[in-house]
């Protein structure tokens, strides 16, 4: 579904992956690991077109490098940034419609499901994004994202900052993912969650993939995890 496969990329004459190579196949969840500064948000970046890249990404035998980001996102894929970058001066309700892709009919997700899995939102879809909490706007963020209908979604720390209540929201966000067969590639800081929801598990260091196997797997190898993860 999503392969990448020797991947360079950075910011200006700052490289910041080094030959990066994975994959995420349909309805997988994978789970990116790393400590800041790994390379995971520039890799997301450069998947979504936003960060100068070379090597190939492709999305379904489509080669995406050198398209424009909105051309991504029609392809399918999804993009929630750990800045969540709602609009702050449009409501719920408004930036829920921004994120409907123009002429699609019968997708997988409606305003009754994102209803169901935040029903906060709903109660607040007349308010201002600006003036949600932080996990309202993660909410808002990763909802917006889903009624784009992706067949992939990338998450950029989703469980940052906030209380355990809403990491759970999140959790069960992710469950319900899977459920309906969309892929995800998350990146994330705690392990707890990332295991729990993944089918696998790529752990990132000094910009190459380090890692690949089962959540199982990871847990087993105290090694990687101690170099790799520990803070």
């Amino acid at each position: 579904m999503l392969s990448i496969q020797d991947l360079f990329a950075g910011y200006d004459k700052s490289r910041v992956l080094h030959g990066v190579s994975l994959q995420v196949n349909a309805g997988e969840v994978v789970a990116l690991l790393g400590r800041n500064g790994s390379g995971r948000s520039t890799l997301a970046k450069a998947i979504m077109g936003l960060a100068a890249a070379r090597g190939s990404i492709t999305w379904r035998g489509q080669e995406l490098l050198g398209q424009t980001t909105f051309a991504i996102a029609r392809a399918g894929l999804g993009y929630v940034p750990e800045s969540r970058d709602v609009f702050p001066d449009l409501t719920v309700a408004q930036n829920l419609m921004l994120g409907q892709k123009r002429g699609a009919k019968g997708g997988r997700w409606s305003l009754a499901d994102i209803d169901d899995l935040f029903p906060q939102l709903q109660q607040r879809s007349g308010v201002k994004a600006g003036v949600l909490s932080g996990g309202e706007q993660q909410m808002l963020a990763l909802s917006r994202t889903l009624m784009g209908n992706p067949d992939l979604i990338i998450i950029d720390e989703p469980t940052e900052g906030l209380a355990p209540q809403r990491v759970a929201q999140v959790g069960a966000f992710l469950t319900t993912l899977k459920a309906k067969g969309v892929a995800a590639l998350l990146i994330e800081q705690k392990l707890t969650i990332a295991l729990e929801v993944s089918d696998r598990c790529l752990v990132m260091g000094q910009g190459r993939v380090v890692f690949d196997g089962t959540p199982a797997a990871l847990l087993d190898n105290a090694a990687v995890r101690r170099e790799w993860l520990a803070v």
